[in-house]
């Protein structure tokens, strides 16, 4: 496949890069295999502004990324390994919605903020990954139950429009179970927010 994408990186040279990053963080079993490199390569294109490259793949540069896959594919592993691809200015941040479900119990609805717009947190919207979306609960807070992550990309979408603020997410859901979890608005604006980039179904579990 890289004989056909047509860019001054060699994408070869940066999945062996990759690599090395990967044994450095998950240890000497860590290996981008081969199967896997279609997407890694949308992934690189991404992540290094590589505009032909992403024409190609029909990924729009001014969305976020949506990378979904079955449960051990290897999404978080690699969203993680493309912080490092990433320029300072377009830093991101890996967040896992069980995490964010467990911080609203503890402080409320001020983490909805937090994560949308950062308010009393950060002068400025982070730009965040959240990995692992629909492995969190509805949760109640002082009685009143809230569906965080909902309202949470939401919140994000206005940010999106007003601001121009991405949005990354890993998930297993598929769009229907998107739209069971967190409603027709969310995925509706999940259209707008994010490029979706599918593993196949039957890849198998890395673990």
């Amino acid at each position: 496949m890289e004989n056909e994408i047509k860019s001054h990186y060699s994408y070869s040279e940066v999945i062996v890069w990759l690599e090395k990053k990967g044994v450095e963080l998950y240890g000497n079993h860590f290996k981008i295999i081969e199967t896997d490199y279609p997407i890694v390569y949308k992934l690189i294109a991404y992540f290094m502004k590589d505009e032909p490259t992403c024409f190609q793949f029909n990924i729009n540069l001014n969305k976020g990324i949506l990378l979904s896959g079955p449960i051990g594919c290897g999404k978080t592993s690699l969203m993680n390994l493309m912080k490092y691809l990433t320029p300072i200015e377009h830093k991101f941040y890996v967040k896992p919605c069980r995490d964010i479900s467990f911080e609203f119990i503890q402080d409320g609805y001020q983490i909805i903020h937090k994560y949308s717009i950062g308010k009393l947190y950060q002068s400025e919207p982070r730009t965040y990954c959240f990995d692992d979306l629909g492995t969190e609960n509805n949760l109640k807070y002082f009685g009143n139950e809230c569906n965080v992550m909902a309202e949470i990309l939401l919140s994000r979408y206005d940010l999106f429009i007003s601001k121009k603020l991405k949005t990354h997410i890993t998930t297993n859901l598929s769009a229907t179970e998107i739209e069971t979890h967190y409603g027709n608005r969310v995925r509706s604006r999940l259209r707008e927010m994010v490029n979706l980039i599918a593993y196949d179904k039957s890849t198998l579990d890395k673990r």
